[in-house]
C-alpha cells in the first residue's frame, strides 16, 4: 500500500508541473530567447578517468527508449550469471565487458553492478536546478522489488556546481533467503574556472544480502510434480533453500578530489575600428594535477545456524558453533601531475603528462592469536596469517591524448610499479579513433589495445576466515588485447572484434579458492549491435560470439544475444509511447557457481546453465517533465520446455511478474 502511494503522489505532481521542455535536461541546442538576461544554456554532464581527472561526455539519464530493463536481473548485459534477485551479487559473462582484475577488496566485485565509483558517477552543469526522481516497483508484499533513485543538481554560478544522490533498493526476492537491501548516498561537486578546475565526490554504500546458499532441490523448478508427490503448482517462498540464517553486509564509502591549476595566457579580440579590447580569452598551457582518493570497506559473512554452517562447508577453522567475521580495508591513493594542454596554439597537436601516483594499503582480518584447536573440532589453520598488512606502493607513468578535432583522437597511457609489490608492473593502454564522412553520415573507426602484468591483490595472496584461508605466491598475470570497432549510424550498425591472451590467469577454482593457470589461455570475441527500423517499427539486437581455450578455467558461454522488437508512436502530441518485446538468450555452458561466504563465482563442472531466453512485455511512456513503464517480465517462463532457468546452479531466476516505473524530472 505504502510503494503504491508514493506512485499516485509523484503521478499526481507530474500532472500538475508547469510546462517545462525536457530540453533543458539534454545536450541539444535551445532555442535563442529574447534578451541576454533570459538565455538558458543547454545542459550537460561529464564524467572522469583515472588517473588525471579527463573529461569524457555523459548523459543525463531522462530517455523513455528502454527505462523498463533498467529493473530486470538478469539484464545487465547480454549474459549475466546472477543469484536471482534484484541487487543481488552477479557477474558478466560476456568477457570483455568485465573489469581486467581482481579488485583489491574483491568481495565488492560481484555487486559492481549495483555501486557508484569514479568511472560511473556523472558531474553536471544544468543552469537551471535539476532534480531527477523515480521510484519502481514489482511482485506481492511476500517478494516485492522496490528501487527509489534521487539526483539533486545546481549551479552556485556559472563555474561551480553542487549536487547529491541516494539510491535505495530494496527487494525481499522471490524465494526464501534471498531478500537484500542496498542505500547508498553520495554528494558531488566541480568548479570549472579558467585558471582552478576541480571534481569531488563522496559516495557512501551499505549492502546487506540474505544467503540463501541455493535451493536444496533444483526439481521444484525443473520438475516440481516429481519432487511433490504429483504436484505441479510451487510455492515459491516455501522450496528449502540450504541456508536459512546466513547473511552477507558490505559497507564502504569513497572520497575523490581531482584539481587541475592551468598556466596560460589571455587571447585578446580587438574591435577593427577602434582597437580597443571588446573580449579576452584565457588560453591554459600548462596544468599541475593533484588527484586524491580514499576508499575503505567492511566485508561481514555471519550465519547463526551452527548446523547449517558445518553441513554446507567443508571446513571450519575459526569456530564451529557459527560464523560470524569481517574482514577490512581502506586506501588512500594520491596522484601528482604535470600536463602540457591540447590546443594553446595551431602546433599543440595533442596533449602529454607524466604523474606519480602513491598508495598506502591496509588490510585487517580475523584474529586467530586466541583460537583454541585443542578439541581437535576445527581444521588446523594450514599457515600463521598476519592480522593486520600495510602496503606502501608506488607508480610512475605518463599519458599522451588528442581530445579535439574531427579526423583523429587517440589517448594512450603508460604505468610502471616500481616500488612495494607493486614493483615491475605495467600497464599500458590505448586507443585511436577516425571519423569520415560517408553518405552523409559520420563514420567512425576505433581501434583498442593494452599490455598489463599486474601483481595479485594481497587478499588473494593471504587470505583467513572461518571456511577459506589461503597463503599464495601467485606470479603476475599478464593479458594482452587488441581489438577493434566500426560504428555506421546511417546503417545503425556496429562490430567490434577484440582478441586477448592471458598468462598465468588467476581464478576461482572448483573448491572455491584462487588458483593460477600456468600457460595461456586466448579469447577471441565478436559482437555486432545492428537495427532495423522502418517508420515506427524498431527492430535493435546485440549479439556476442566468443571463444575460450580452456573452458574449465574460463567458462564463456559460446554465443549471446539480446533482441528488441518494438514500435513507438505519439498520442495527442504529448505522451510518447514504446511498446514491445524484448528479450536475452545464451547458449549452455558451465556457468560459474556462486559462494556466499567469500562473495565470489567459482568454476564447476557438474551442472550447465543457460540454453533459455527471458522475454518481457513491456510499455514505456514520456509525457513532457515525466516516464512511466508498465513490464511483465518473465512473462514466458512457463512456456519454454524445462524451466530449468538458472543462472548460475541451485539459484533460479525470478519467474513472471509485473513490473511499474515512474521517474519524474523537477526544475525549479
Amino acid at each position: 500500500m505504502k510503494r503504491r502511494l508514493v506512485i499516485l503522489v509523484l503521478m499526481a505532481v507530474v500532472a500538475g508541473m508547469t510546462n517545462v521542455t525536457i530540453a533543458q535536461f539534454t545536450q541539444e541546442k535551445s532555442k535563442p530567447a529574447k534578451s541576454k538576461k533570459q538565455r538558458v544554456e543547454p545542459s550537460f554532464a561529464w564524467s572522469v578517468s583515472e588517473p588525471l581527472g579527463l573529461h569524457y561526455p555523459s548523459t543525463i539519464d531522462t530517455l523513455h527508449l528502454d527505462y523498463h530493463r533498467t529493473m530486470v536481473p538478469s539484464m545487465v548485459s547480454e549474459a549475466w550469471v546472477t543469484t536471482g534477485n534484484y541487487g543481488a551479487p552477479g557477474q558478466d559473462q560476456v568477457f570483455f565487458n568485465r573489469p581486467a582484475a581482481i579488485g583489491e577488496f574483491f568481495f565488492e566485485d560481484a555487486i559492481g553492478a549495483w555501486m557508484h565509483n569514479t568511472g560511473t558517477m556523472r558531474f553536471y552543469n544544468t543552469r537551471i536546478p535539476m532534480t531527477l526522481l523515480s521510484h519502481s516497483t514489482g511482485g506481492d508484499k511476500y517478494s516485492n522489488l522496490d528501487r527509489t533513485r534521487l539526483e539533486f543538481s545546481g549551479n552556485v554560478n556559472r563555474k561551480s556546481q553542487l549536487g547529491g544522490g541516494i539510491d535505495y533498493i530494496y527487494s525481499k526476492g522471490s524465494y526464501d533467503a534471498q531478500a537484500d537491501k542496498d542505500f547508498t548516498w553520495r554528494l558531488f561537486g566541480s568548479h570549472m574556472g579558467d585558471r582552478y578546475e576541480m571534481q569531488a565526490f563522496f559516495n557512501h554504500y551499505n549492502y546487506t544480502t540474505k544467503e540463501s546458499g541455493g535451493i536444496t532441490d533444483d526439481r521444484y523448478i525443473t520438475d516440481p510434480a516429481e519432487v511433490q508427490g504429483g504436484v505441479t503448482r510451487v510455492d515459491n517462498k516455501s522450496i528449502p533453500t540450504l541456508l536459512t540464517s546466513a547473511h552477507s553486509h558490505l559497507e564502504g564509502s569513497q572520497l575523490y578530489l581531482n584539481q587541475r591549476y592551468k598556466v596560460g595566457f589571455y587571447r585578446y579580440r580587438r574591435d577593427s575600428v577602434t582597437d580597443t579590447i571588446i573580449d579576452r580569452t584565457y588560453v591554459p598551457v600548462t596544468s599541475f594535477i593533484w588527484t586524491l582518493d580514499f576508499k575503505h570497506g567492511k566485508h561481514q559473512f555471519l550465519n547463526s545456524n551452527s548446523h547449517e554452517d558445518m553441513s554446507f562447508f567443508d571446513r571450519s577453522y575459526l569456530d564451529d558453533d557459527g560464523t560470524d567475521e569481517a574482514t577490512r580495508y581502506w586506501r588512500l591513493r594520491n596522484t601528482l601531475g604535470v600536463s602540457m594542454l591540447e590546443g594553446f596554439n595551431k602546433w599543440a597537436k595533442f596533449g602529454f603528462a607524466v604523474y606519480g601516483t602513491h598508495e598506502v594499503r591496509r588490510y585487517t582480518q580475523v584474529d586467530c592469536d586466541s583460537i583454541d584447536n585443542s578439541s581437535g573440532k576445527l581444521t588446523p589453520l594450514p599457515f600463521a596469517p598476519d592480522h593486520r598488512k600495510t602496503q606502501n606502493l608506488l607508480w610512475l607513468g605518463g599519458q599522451l591524448t588528442k581530445q579535439q578535432g574531427s579526423l583523429l583522437r587517440y589517448n594512450a597511457t603508460a604505468q610502471f610499479g616500481v616500488l612495494g609489490d607493486a614493483a615491475g608492473e605495467v600497464d599500458i593502454t590505448g586507443d585511436v579513433t577516425t571519423r569520415f564522412k560517408l553518405l552523409g553520415d559520420t563514420v567512425s573507426v576505433k581501434g583498442y589495445g593494452y599490455f598489463k602484468n599486474l601483481a595479485a591483490p594481497y587478499l588473494i595472496q593471504h587470505f583467513v576466515s572461518n571456511h577459506y584461508a589461503w597463503d599464495n605466491t601467485f606470479s603476475k598475470t599478464k593479458r594482452v588485447r587488441v581489438g577493434g570497432e566500426l560504428d555506421i549510424p546511417f546503417s545503425w550498425t556496429r562490430v567490434n572484434v577484440g582478441y586477448e591472451t592471458l598468462t598465468d590467469f588467476i581464478y576461482w577454482d572448483a573448491d572455491g579458492l584462487p588458483a593460477q593457470h600456468s600457460g595461456a589461455i586466448h579469447v577471441l570475441s565478436a559482437r555486432l549491435s545492428q537495427g532495423l527500423h522502418f517508420k515506427a517499427f524498431n527492430w535493435d539486437n546485440s549479439a556476442v560470439l566468443q571463444t575460450s581455450s580452456n573452458e574449465e578455467v574460463l567458462p564463456l558461454p559460446k554465443f549471446a544475444i539480446y533482441s528488441n522488437l518494438y514500435a513507438t508512436f505519439t498520442i495527442a502530441r504529448v505522451l510518447h509511447v514504446q511498446m514491445g518485446v524484448d528479450g536475452n538468450f545464451y547458449t549452455k555452458y558451465y556457468a560459474p557457481a556462486y559462494n556466499p561466504a567469500t562473495m565470489t563465482f567459482h568454476g564447476q563442472q557438474e551442472m550447465k546453465c543457460g540454453g533459455f531466453p527471458i522475454m518481457n512485455l513491456y510499455a514505456n511512456f514520456k509525457m513532457k517533465q515525466a516516464r512511466f513503464f508498465v513490464a511483465w517480465t518473465h512473462f514466458n517462463q512457463k512456456i519454454h520446455s524445462g524451466d530449468a532457468y538458472f543462472a548460475t546452479p541451485h539459484y533460479p531466476l525470478n519467474p513472471a511478474r509485473l513490473q511499474v516505473g515512474v521517474s519524474v524530472n523537477f526544475v525549479n
